[in-house]
């Protein structure tokens, strides 16, 4: 029943940036607002605040400032007179490095945020080393990285991580869609990622 509902489910709202939206984007609370929408789902600037360990103030500009350019919207079904309430516009963010070539204000915006998600992958691995004693040997053997060496053209590259990234949207959308849900679950988070093989091992 989960996997036929799975298929019924509408695809991710998705959205290729543009050069405005990245310029915007590229901020690390700004960063933090987005995914913990995408996360949680509709919350107030308040209660984005608590979360992130910052104040409603900055909260509030910084929502204010993604909403400018269509990346937050505001959540009419929720908001009741100075309490506003609001959510992510898309569940997925595409680009490619090459769009932004032309625009080195862009450009610079978009390696920060290439930069970014390296920082939070070294720290969701530092957080995972320091307390995966806490865990029950079952997840730590789930848990961890892997990799593999190989020569590929571009284009190959490309199509390789298009078909993973369709296998990870499958397992997302039947994780949605299982009711109920197995109380074995817990919240994931999975990187993908490619990058040149480190000069003296070619």
């Amino acid at each position: 029943m989960a996997n036929d509902e799975a298929t019924a489910r509408p695809a991710p709202r998705e959205v290729r940036i543009d050069k405005r939206q990245v310029r915007v984007l590229a901020h690390p609370l700004r960063m933090r607002l987005v995914g913990a929408l995408r996360v949680k789902g509709p919350a107030t600037a308040t209660t984005l605040a608590e979360l992130l360990g910052t104040n409603t103030g900055a909260t509030s500009y910084h929502l204010r400032q993604l909403a400018e350019v269509g990346l937050v919207v505001e959540d009419p079904d929720r908001g009741s007179g100075r309490q506003r309430w609001w959510q992510a516009a898309h569940d997925v963010t595409n680009w490619d490095a090459t769009d932004f070539d032309d625009d080195p204000d862009a450009r610079a915006a978009i390696e920060w945020i290439q930069g970014d998600q390296v920082r939070l992958l070294a720290e969701t691995a530092d957080r995972w080393f320091a307390t995966q004693h806490e865990w029950s040997p079952a997840w730590r053997d789930a848990f961890g990285m892997s990799d593999i060496f190989m020569t590929i053209p571009a284009a190959r590259l490309e199509e390789l991580q298009a078909e993973v990234w369709k296998v990870l949207e499958r397992y997302h959308r039947e994780a949605d869609a299982a009711d109920p849900v197995d109380p074995e679950a817990r919240p994931v988070q999975v990187f993908l990622a490619s990058y040149p093989l480190r000069e003296g091992l070619q």
